[in-house]
């Protein structure tokens, strides 16, 4: 089981781009290439899953134990040829000061080799201290080569090499020279899913080639960890043959945040998931519950405006008690409206309440929720609290009534600061993005409310 964690110095070193160009690369090679991602994230996995041509999985410290991070990334690897974990921030950073869930943490508990991006800009005899002190700060991390970013030509590459060859023991595995269109490419990934990206297929094609020939792939794959990786199976309960239930679920181009672990719990907890374009279909079809993710639905709220026949039935659907469950993007598209660059557009209208865009996040980062007795989901033990993340830079404004919340807020911002959930009949919606692991298995009560309710 071959392995590397691509980590930086620092966050916007490019290690994004280069991860996707050397699973592309691999990938155009033949071999089976599983990529992960550190941390919280729909839009890189995205792209890196693409970019493989294997779904990408999130090992996240905060939502996951220990354990559960070494099962993903064994349970998932154990058919590829190499697995490529995209790191967060710089190496050492993290939310502890002792660096417990920094991507160094990530790399000794997978027992993984590290490669490290290095923005190169304005650098030449200096980057060897640097590597230096990132060999000694932690001497049990393998640094098992680096990548030069961001170079002036070939003449800075050369001196860089002749720099890091005298000073230090470290393989230089490639070196990519600044590239004005790279530099556009490498933003525009950290904002645009390729769910929502026509050429996406040919950005990745152009990200291959610079890598492919800029980093020197075969000297890559040779420092590539290849030590047995001891975890425990990951359980997979068979679905049950009898009593599934059909989930619709909204993917297009305004809804595209989902894990793929998440929908693979949905569909081991008995879920036939219904795909729905919220932007084109003008029915719903028969289901027996709707789930509504995360998006940029106000990047399409014109379209979404315009399908006024599907909003309707939604809005039908659950007044009339289907079982629902909208996380941010999915919450912003059943309020009321949404108001945008000086635009507000009509969206379905359960939640009595008008969503606003600012130009700064609204609630971002980790969060800690409390179940509160109004959650309408089957419960497993009164008062539980459990991990989450958010981000979303809309506040929802304007609410005609005193809503129903399922959770307390005891770290983050949720709807109001100190509620999130709004519990309208059987519809949850969120701005928290829940994920399906041990510590809290929300893919399974939820199916199991759509399946009592269709009882």
């Amino acid at each position: 089981m071959s392995r590397l964690l691509i980590s930086a110095a620092h966050k916007s070193s490019g290690k994004t781009t280069i991860t996707l160009g050397l699973c592309a690369a691999m990938a155009q090679r033949g071999l089976a290439v599983q990529p992960f991602k550190k941390g919280p994230d729909y839009i890189d996995p995205m792209w890196l899953g693409q970019a493989a041509g294997r779904p990408c999985h999130n090992l996240d410290f905060y939502c996951m134990s220990h354990d559960e991070i070494r099962s993903t990334v064994g349970h998932y690897s154990a058919d590829a040829d190499i697995a490529l974990i995209e790191g967060n921030k710089g190496l050492y950073d993290g939310l502890d000061l002792d660096g417990s869930n920094s991507n160094a943490a990530l790399a000794k508990l997978t027992d993984t080799p590290v490669v490290l991006v290095l923005d190169a800009r304005g650098m030449t005899r200096g980057i060897a201290p640097l590597i230096l002190g990132y060999q000694a700060f932690e001497p049990d991390i393998q640094i098992a080569g680096v990548i030069l970013n961001q170079l002036g030509g070939s003449r800075h590459e050369a001196k860089l090499r002749r720099v890091i060859e005298h000073y230090t023991d470290v393989t230089v595995l490639g070196g990519v020279h600044r590239d004005p269109e790279l530099e556009i490419v490498e933003r525009h990934l950290g904002l645009i899913p390729s769910n929502e990206e026509d050429t996406s297929t040919s950005r990745i094609r152009h990200i291959r080639d610079i890598i492919r020939d800029q980093v020197d792939i075969d000297h890559l794959l040779e420092v590539a960890g290849r030590r047995p990786l001891v975890y425990e199976p990951l359980e997979f309960e068979p679905p049950p043959a009898a009593d599934r239930v059909r989930i619709g679920i909204a993917r297009d181009a305004a809804f595209g945040f989902y894990y793929p672990d998440d929908l693979k719990a949905l569909e081991q907890a008995g879920a036939e998931l219904v795909s729905i374009n919220t932007l084109e279909d003008q029915r719903l079809p028969e289901l027996d519950g709707l789930f509504i993710g995360g998006g940029f639905p106000e990047t399409r709220m014109q379209a979404l405006e315009a399908n006024s026949t599907l909003r309707e039935q939604i809005r039908q659907a659950i007044e009339n008690g289907l079982p629902a469950y909208a996380e941010c993007g999915g919450l912003m598209y059943l309020s009321r409206s949404i108001s945008w660059r000086g635009r507000r557009c009509e969206m379905v209208g359960v939640i009595p309440g008008d969503v606003i865009m600012h130009d700064r996040p609204q609630g971002r980062g980790y969060v800690r929720l409390r179940e509160l007795a109004q959650l309408p989901w089957p419960r497993e033990s009164a008062g539980d609290e459990f991990a989450a993340h958010e981000f979303h830079y809309s506040s929802l404004e304007n609410l005609d009534t005193p809503m129903v919340y399922a959770y307390e807020v005891t770290r983050g911002t949720g709807i109001d600061g100190r509620h999130d959930g709004i519990v309208i009949n059987k519809l949850l919606a969120c701005y928290s993005h829940m994920r399906d692991t041990r510590q809290h298995r929300w893919a399974r009560r939820f199916t199991d409310f759509v399946r009592e309710h269709r009882r």
